[in-house]
């Protein structure tokens, strides 16, 4: 019976060392986990000003970009615009003077 005791308290301390190593190797494991994932964070957080310029890089292109498109339309728009006065000036002066002169019903040469 003696050896028996002696047997489960070696076991018993056995399980507990094992225990204890499981624990500080755990702790070990959560600080190292920490330790890296604050690194990361200093990581991140040192590109923060690298990525709000690449941000506002790629906002001010597409904004250059959009201004550039409204200019070509507006020339397109402004070209159309000025045909249409070119094409339709005679038939509008013609039309003034005939209301000025009092003459809408007559049909000038």
């Amino acid at each position: 019976m003696d050896d028996t005791l002696k047997r489960l308290l070696e076991t018993e301390n056995a399980a507990r060392e094992l225990v204890e190593k499981a624990q500080s190797d755990s702790e070990r494991l959560v600080q190292t986990t920490l330790h890296e994932a604050r690194q990361q964070e200093q990581r991140f957080e040192a590109r923060v000003p690298e990525l709000h310029a690449a941000f506002l890089e790629k906002s001010d292109q597409r904004a250059k970009q959009t201004v550039a498109e409204m200019e070509r339309r507006f020339q397109e728009r402004l070209t159309q615009l000025r045909d249409a006065a070119e094409t339709h000036e005679e038939a509008a002066l013609e039309a003034g003077f005939r209301a000025l002169l009092g003459l809408e019903d007559t049909v000038l040469p």
